[in-house]
């Protein structure tokens, strides 16, 4: 595991799943972390007694709100946005608003917060973004609008790539398959479909999407910027 010690990091949802192993894991390594969160008080207050990281409530949907968030933080060394939400149905049925929601969260907020925490940061900094495999590819009926935000996060990590090249920053996305969260559980009713079309035939751990997440965020990947990094157990191929 790479030394984080004295680095100044910011996880944008980190009470639950990825986010909260990611807190865990920058913690251990010795960096300063702050976390947001925004529906789930009693995780996040867990997350923070268990790592010492501090904790702020913020929605990733309300753009003012994000914004102050991260700016809040100061001067970052690395901001890993995994804030996300997930919705799947028949394009015809599903609300606008929770559409809209969901474009709010998984795009506008990755795009304005990569953007404030580049004007925050440090030089040769670190943005990585948790984006998904459905981002290159749509495995059934029903994904469209979530297949959506994702290939957009994978314009955003390019252009921001190149915005802050001149400063040494790192704007990398990080595209998980299935991994087992609350959100998608290894024992879920679609693992065995998932499974069923993956070489490694199981879903991730949040602890090995962290560790790819820290790799891009040492001192050793300081050349690999604008990429899309899938760890999906061979879902795509």
């Amino acid at each position: 595991m790479s030394d984080f010690t004295g680095k100044s990091v910011m996880v944008l949802g980190g009470s639950r799943g990825i986010g909260a192993a990611l807190v865990r894991h920058f913690a251990a390594a010795g960096a300063n972390v702050r976390f947001s969160y925004s529906g789930s008080p009693d995780a996040a207050a867990a997350v923070a007694a268990e790592t010492g990281a501090a904790s702020v409530q913020a929605d990733s949907a309300n753009r003012d709100e994000l914004i102050a968030a991260v700016a809040a933080a100061g001067a970052l060394d690395i901001m890993v946005i995994n804030a996300g939400v997930a919705m799947m149905g028949d394009p015809l049925k599903l609300d606008a608003d929770a559409v809209d929601r969901l474009i709010d969260i998984n795009v506008r907020a990755a795009y304005f917060a990569g953007v404030e925490a580049g004007r925050q940061m440090h030089d040769n900094g670190r943005i990585i973004i948790i984006g998904s495999v459905n981002g290159d590819r749509v495995p059934g009926a029903g994904f469209t609008a979530y297949a959506l935000s994702k290939s957009a996060v994978q314009g955003i990590g390019r252009g921001l790539a190149r915005d802050f090249a001149p400063r040494g920053i790192t704007v990398n996305v990080v595209q998980p398959g299935p991994v087992d969260t609350d959100m998608n559980p290894a024992g879920g009713p679609m693992a065995p479909m998932m499974h069923a079309a993956m070489a490694i035939k199981r879903h991730a751990t949040a602890d090995e999407v962290a560790g790819l997440v820290l790799y891009l965020a040492s001192p050793a990947a300081a050349m690999i910027t604008g990429t899309t990094q899938t760890m999906d157990g061979g879902l795509g191929i």
